[in-house]
C-alpha cells in the first residue's frame, strides 16, 4: 500500500503507567496520526494495565522496552507461584523498578497492615497473562518507511544504532537485544541509521541531533526539567508535549 504523503507519524516516549497524561498527549495529536511507542508503557505509574488495553484496542505500534521485558520475566514468575508470591524475594528487583504498581493496576496486589499481599481474581489474572503473551510478540525495533537526514529511521527502546549491523545477524542477536533494551550512551555520529529511542530521561524536552532523537522526557519524574510526556513527529521533527497529569 502506498504511503499517504500527508501521514504524520508520532513517536511517543516512555509513559510508565501515566494513563491520564497519555490521554492528554494523544488529544493534541492529529486524529489520523500514526502513533508509535518506544516501550516502557508499564511500571512506576498507577495505570499500566489501562495503557496496555488502550494500545491494544487502538492497534498502536510499539517496540519492547526493558520494563516490558521485566514484566514478561518477573510477571511470569509471579503467575507460577500466585497467589503466594507477593513477598517472594525473586520479585524485589521488579518491585524496586515499579513492578508493584503494575500489579496494583491489574488488581492483583494490595497493601495491607501485613505488607504486600496478592489478590485472588481469576479475571484479572487472565488479563495479565493475556497481556504478557501479547508483549512477547512485540518487536525490539521498527524500521519506518521514511528517512531523516538521508538515514533510514529506526525506532528502538534504547539506542541501538552502534550495533545496527547485528540486527539481522543470528550470531549478534544477544548483543543487539542488550543494546535495544538497556544501552544508555548516545549513538556515535557515524551510525548508518537515524535512531529514535527513549529509556534514558533527558531534561527540558526531546533531544534532537543529526543522527538520533531521544524522546524520553521523564514523564514519571518530579525533578525540575523533567515530568513531561513527549511525541516526536518523524516527517516534520515537530515536538508535542504535555506536563505530567498527577
Amino acid at each position: 500500500m502506498k504511503r499517504n504523503e500527508m501521514m504524520r507519524t508520532y513517536i511517543i516516549g516512555d509513559v510508565h503507567g501515566a494513563y491520564e497524561t497519555l490521554l492528554a498527549l494523544l488529544s493534541k495529536l492529529p486524529e489520523d496520526a500514526e502513533v508509535v511507542f518506544v516501550g516502557d508503557l508499564v511500571d512506576r505509574g498507577p495505570a499500566s494495565a489501562q495503557i496496555i488495553r488502550l494500545v491494544r484496542e487502538k492497534g498502536y505500534r510499539m517496540v519492547l522496552g526493558n520494563h516490558e521485558s521485566l514484566m514478561i520475566d518477573y510477571g511470569t514468575s509471579f503467575t507460577k507461584s500466585y497467589p503466594d508470591s507477593s513477598n517472594a524475594s525473586f520479585l524485589h528487583t521488579w518491585y524496586n523498578n515499579g513492578g508493584d504498581a503494575t500489579l496494583f493496576s491489574y488488581g492483583l496486589l494490595e497493601y495491607t497492615t501485613e505488607g504486600l499481599l496478592c489478590v485472588e481474581d481469576e479475571a484479572a489474572m487472565a488479563q495479565f497473562l493475556d497481556d504478557i503473551a501479547w508483549l512477547k510478540s512485540v518487536p525490539l525495533y521498527l524500521e519506518l518507511p521514511v528517512r531523516i537526514n538521508d538515514r533510514p529511521v529506526v525506532v528502538s527502546h534504547a539506542p541501538c544504532a552502534d550495533v545496527w549491523h547485528h540486527h539481522d545477524d543470528p550470531d549478534g542477536q544477544e548483543t543487539f537485544r542488550e543494546y535495544a533494551l538497556w544501552h544508555r550512551r548516545d549513538p556515535k555520529p557515524e551510525s548508518t541509521i537515524y535512531n529514535i529511542f527513549g529509556h534514558t530521561p533527558v531534561e527540558f524536552g526531546v533531544e534532537i541531533e543529526d543522527h538520533f532523537a531521544n524522546v524520553d522526557t521523564g514523564c514519571y519524574m518530579k525533578r525540575y526539567g523533567y515530568g513531561e510526556l513527549s511525541a516526536f513527529c518523524v516527517e516534520t521533527q515537530e515536538v508535542v508535549n504535555v506536563r505530567r497529569v498527577d
